[in-house]
């Protein structure tokens, strides 16, 4: 019952809509009902300014590390899955952090698309992965200047990068999210088909089509 109610708070910590409670609290604002509806950063930075963009995504970071450290912070309560999973015990709790992002109780079971929760997940077990990610994330923002693109690649490229690491429960974890990943952006991909996916206002790809 102990561990049960360690993986529920996992699961609340991840469930916490931030970008919807920032919108509401200082800005009036419920971001699902503008831009792409989505409760995630790339939506808030869209909605609400850059500034609110930044505490939305570090709030959401920070969810995911605070629960992939659960186990690390009471031992006692999650020797059971200890037991069994041995050092890999925090990508349990992680992934509850990251289901409660995608499936809220706060939000009648939606969500955002797991990017920014999966990335505290990845800084808490292991933060050079981390590190490694991030670079390679701001770099194909800059590449591509579309979030959904970068992100896609990104959880690609670190599946990859975590069979050098041989930490397969790692690699295993990384090729599921990656294909939730590309699984939410689905309608983002019909768009960057189309070549009517939305751009940050910099990079190459924004300057390419504006160079049109």
């Amino acid at each position: 019952m102990k561990l049960i109610g360690l993986l529920l708070v996992a699961y609340l910590l991840g469930a916490i809509p931030n970008g919807v409670w920032v919108g509401k609290a200082f800005f009036q604002t419920d971001i699902r009902q503008s831009g792409s509806g989505n409760i995630g950063t790339t939506n808030t930075y869209r909605v609400l300014g850059p500034y609110a963009g930044t505490i939305v995504m570090v709030l959401d970071i920070a969810k995911g590390t605070v629960a992939t450290l659960l186990p690390t912070l009471f031992p006692g309560l999650a020797v059971p899955v200890t037991t069994v999973l041995g050092t890999a015990t925090p990508l349990l709790f992680g992934l509850m952090a990251v289901l409660g992002h995608t499936v809220s109780v706060f939000d009648h079971f939606k969500g955002g698309k797991a990017v920014a929760t999966s990335a505290g997940m990845l800084l808490a077990y292991n933060p050079i992965m981390f590190v490694i990610a991030a670079g390679l994330w701001v770099s194909l923002i800059y590449w591509t200047s579309m979030v959904s693109l970068a992100s896609m690649i990104a959880f690609s490229l670190i599946t990859l990068i975590s069979l050098g690491f041989q930490d397969w429960y790692l690699t295993g974890i990384a090729l599921v999210l990656t294909i939730f990943v590309f699984y939410r952006h689905r309608t983002n991909i019909t768009r960057i088909r189309q070549g009517t996916e939305s751009m940050v206002p910099f990079g190459h790809g924004y300057r390419k089509r504006h160079a049109k």
